[in-house]
């Protein structure tokens, strides 16, 4: 296709305001789907936990034709913690679409990739999304993205932003949010905005090869294959050519396959021409960043650039005494290919082997980054412990600083006094807050130590109706201690199987994590104490009977549900005397064995 023909275009927002939702009507719209087609809801989200979770974790490509051009869209993660994905994708965009919700308006990761986008001068084209909502307030969210282009010090040129309406789920899109409505129509509007307003890619076809890799992706008959943008010359098959890696070496490779995007599948082809995102499989080892180029005259792109990590964490293998008996790979052996091979996709993830003992050190962008990798090693059969997480210090002219998040809580305005003053005990600092209907959205700067753990006391705080947001602000002085936990822990004494009588009875001291008939062993954790003093118990104490006391004599035992807690929950639960046991089939929790319990 005609190089000028081609727009390639970046979807950005902030979680859940719709983007891949919106590329799928993209798709229907142009008409690469037959009527009769099932076609899966949200396509671009191809790993199951971001079916499950409906979130993009990792940042797609695919294209569709629209008139006579080609556009190649790009899929991107809303959450800071998966911002690598943002930076590197970016540079295979010469336009960004920013979706937002039109009742939320920007929120704090649309701070965060509006400002990525603006690093990489790509022209900004505005969707007001959701505007069905029965609260949107779309003249109040198009102000609100004026003022956040404007803190950003956005060139003039990109505040004069091209503003369309609509509902993606709904499929429909208008020109102004007064317009008639007419759904399933108007899509186009969106397309001929790109065509419009996005420049086709820069580049000469008959310049030396420079294609650099953005995106990893992984065939079972091809191995390894490196996505990214041709921004000069041309490639073909089996042609001849070197990467210039990130340490600066070159070798040399033979690509045997070439694919272009088509929908959201990779379509085998012999030529690649500059402008065009494509894939491209030879180089086993092959990483993000690294550049192919022509061997005669090499010309290597500058490297990408990625914001450090803020925390880390502990992957050791797992001692316990039920070790084993879930999972396949369990040794530190197989913890370190496995880490190891995560790097090369995700270069925002850090892994340095431990050196008081067996296991590796990993860092990453925030929770959420790190129990996503966690729980896709759970899904394929490892079996490891982790650490509670710790946030990464930096010294600073002799003075020790840490990281800060801009965290924003929408609330009702019951509920804004017990969430001040639990941030207040976190070495928050509430910087602004605003009420309307009834609800209060207020802006905090908060230790980033201070929010491990803090989203379900939030969420409990609130009956489950609050939102909170954060997104890295900047670097600080230390805050100070912050305590994690109040209360002490529930351990069992000795190996056994958990009775109800005994949980029965010990429920009266805390909160219980655990049901009747469960193995547990020595050391580990089975609920919270009610006290700070941790308590060892035994859960496994049945009722004396006698001659006169028959086993149905008394009423029968009510257990009080136990406590679900998810991945995220326990990682943030922990203390560090504690870890967290990962299996495929469980998730436990226990104190380390050189622990001392607390009275």
């Amino acid at each position: 296709m005609e190089q000028d023909k081609i727009r390639n275009v970046a979807i950005i927002a902030h979680v859940d305001h719709g983007k891949t939702t919106l590329v799928d009507k993209l798709f229907h719209e142009s008409g690469m789907f037959r009527d009769n087609q099932q076609v899966a809801e949200r396509l671009m989200d191809s790993m199951d936990l971001e079916r499950e979770r409906g979130i993009t974790i990792a940042s797609k490509n695919g294209s569709y034709e629209y008139k006579d051009y080609k556009i190649n869209i790009i899929d991107t993660p809303g959450h800071a913690d998966f911002g690598g994905q943002v930076e590197r994708v970016l540079r295979m965009a010469d336009g960004a679409v920013l979706l937002v919700d039109a009742q939320e308006g920007p929120m704090p990761q649309t701070f965060f990739v509006v400002k990525k986008a603006l690093a990489a001068n790509l022209p900004i084209l505005v969707v007001i999304n959701k505007i069905d909502k029965d609260a949107a307030r779309c003249d109040w969210v198009v102000d609100e993205v004026f003022d956040l282009l404007v803190r950003l010090k956005a060139p003039d040129e990109t505040l004069d932003f091209p503003v369309i309406y609509g509902s993606a789920k709904e499929g429909y899109m208008v020109a102004d949010h007064t317009d008639p409505i007419v759904p399933g129509q108007g899509m186009d509007l969106i397309s001929q905005m790109i065509v419009d307003h996005v420049p086709a890619p820069l580049g000469a076809i008959d310049a030396p090869l420079q294609l650099q890799i953005n995106t990893i992706d992984y065939s079972p008959y091809l191995g390894r294959l490196g996505i990214g943008r041709l921004v000069n010359g041309t490639l073909r098959l089996n042609d001849s050519i070197v990467v210039a890696r990130r340490d600066g070496s070159v070798k040399p490779v033979r690509i045997n396959k070439i694919f272009s995007f088509v929908g959201d599948q990779q379509v085998p082809v012999d030529i690649a021409f500059c402008g065009d995102i494509i894939a491209v499989a030879g180089m086993d080892d092959v990483t993000v960043g690294v550049t192919f180029t022509d061997p005669e005259d090499p010309r290597p792109l500058p490297l990408i650039e990625i914001d450090p990590p803020t925390i880390s964490m502990h992957f050791i293998p797992n001692d316990s005494p039920f070790a084993g008996q879930d999972g396949k790979y369990v040794t530190s052996r197989h913890l370190e290919e496995r880490l190891g091979r995560e790097t090369l996709a995700d270069v925002a993830l850090h892994v340095a082997p431990l050196t008081d003992v067996v296991g590796f050190r990993v860092s990453g962008r925030g929770e959420l980054h790190l129990s996503i990798l966690i729980e896709k090693m759970r899904r394929e059969n490892y079996e490891f412990q982790v650490t509670r997480p710790h946030v990464i210090m930096r010294e600073e002219e002799g003075k020790t600083v840490e990281p800060y998040e801009a965290l924003t809580v929408d609330v009702d305005e019951e509920y804004q006094g017990v969430v001040i003053e639990k941030l207040g005990k976190l070495k928050g600092v509430l910087t602004d807050m605003q009420v309307e209907n009834a609800m209060s959205r207020m802006v905090f700067k908060v230790p980033t130590r201070g929010l491990l753990g803090y989203r379900s006391e939030f969420m409990t705080d609130t009956r489950g109706m609050g939102v909170m947001n954060y997104v890295f602000a900047e670097w600080g002085p230390y805050a100070g201690e912050i305590k994690n936990r109040q209360n002490g822990v529930m351990i069992v004494k000795a190996n056994c199987v958990s009775v109800a009588y005994a949980l029965f009875n010990l429920q009266e001291r805390g909160t219980l994590f655990i049901r009747p008939g469960e193995d547990l062993y020595k050391g580990q954790i089975i609920g919270e104490n009610c006290r700070p003093a941790d308590l060892v118990v035994n859960a496994a104490k049945g009722k004396k009977l006698t001659n006169m006391r028959a086993s149905g004599s008394d009423e029968a035992v009510i257990l009080t549900p136990p406590l679900e807690m998810s991945l995220e929950d326990c990682i943030s639960y922990i203390n560090d005397d504690e870890l967290v046991e990962i299996t495929p089939k469980i998730i436990r929790l226990r104190k380390q064995k050189d622990a001392k319990i607390r009275a």
